[in-house]
């Protein structure tokens, strides 16, 4: 693979996921540790992503405050968006992870919904203290700079004191064999939790993310009782799932 082409995979990668890892890298295209490391620090060096150690973050998961533009796949996250609104009513407890297709959900909730909504997404709670009519409760602890959301001990216990109603996570990978998985520790921890104290898990992804994986398992896919997806319900692609008994929206 060409040096272009490789800085190409990394670049769709870390707005795919948000975050990479530098080892999976290595694995993927088959390159030295060295090499990709200089890929991710010229990369840096052009403002294209955030080198970090280990790895590299998207600019667009590093803010606080998301634009309206610029992130990546973001009419397909909003459609998504607008397909999860269908399953929330008045007076539900509902637990949320963080990411921006969790951003679109917030910014999509009707305005007279009135229900209580759980987070230790800094961003998305921004986005939900505009709301006019939702409660806001903020999981605290020790905040993660990498994912802008509170990890730890103190934020899982938090966690299991819940019984949520719907638990939505926005997820990094997604297939069958795997189930859901992601490639952040701390993040997988909370997730892991989130999933035990709901009664229902809804998990979000474009359709890139699906039939793919990452290196830690959040769940098995007996464990996800809906999956969103920009695409129709019906398309080819999401059968494997719902053979799997998943509901597909």
């Amino acid at each position: 693979m060409l040096k272009k082409e490789r800085q190409a995979y990394i670049l769709h990668q870390v707005n795919l996921h948000n975050k990479v890892l530098s080892a999976t890298l290595c694995k993927d295209i088959d390159v030295s540790e060295d090499t990709i490391r200089r890929d991710l620090q010229e990369l840096s060096d052009e403002g294209k992503l955030i080198k970090v150690h280990g790895g590299a973050l998207s600019h667009s998961f590093n803010e606080v405050h998301f634009a309206s533009n610029g992130v990546y796949s973001q009419t397909h996250k909003k459609t998504i968006a607008a397909k999860a609104i269908s399953i929330i009513h008045n007076g539900m407890f509902i637990l949320t992870s963080g990411g921006t297709t969790i951003i679109e959900l917030a910014r999509f909730l009707p305005p007279q919904l009135k229900a209580t909504f759980i987070s230790g997404s800094i961003p998305v709670i921004l986005e939900y203290m505009r709301h006019p009519n939702i409660e806001v409760i903020l999981i605290g602890d020790r905040l993660s700079k990498n994912s802008k959301i509170t990890v730890g001990p103190e934020a899982i216990a938090k966690i299991r004191q819940v019984k949520a109603d719907i638990c939505f996570l926005g997820i990094n990978s997604i297939d069958v064999s795997h189930g859901v998985t992601d490639n952040d520790w701390e993040v997988v921890q909370l997730k892991k939790a989130m999933i035990e104290s709901s009664q229902h898990v809804v998990c979000m992804a474009i359709a890139e993310k699906i039939n793919t994986f990452q290196p830690i398992q959040v769940c098995d896919i007996s464990k996800i009782d809906t999956l969103i997806t920009e695409l129709p319900a019906d398309d080819a692609l999401l059968k494997p799932y719902v053979d799997a008994g998943i509901k597909v929206l």
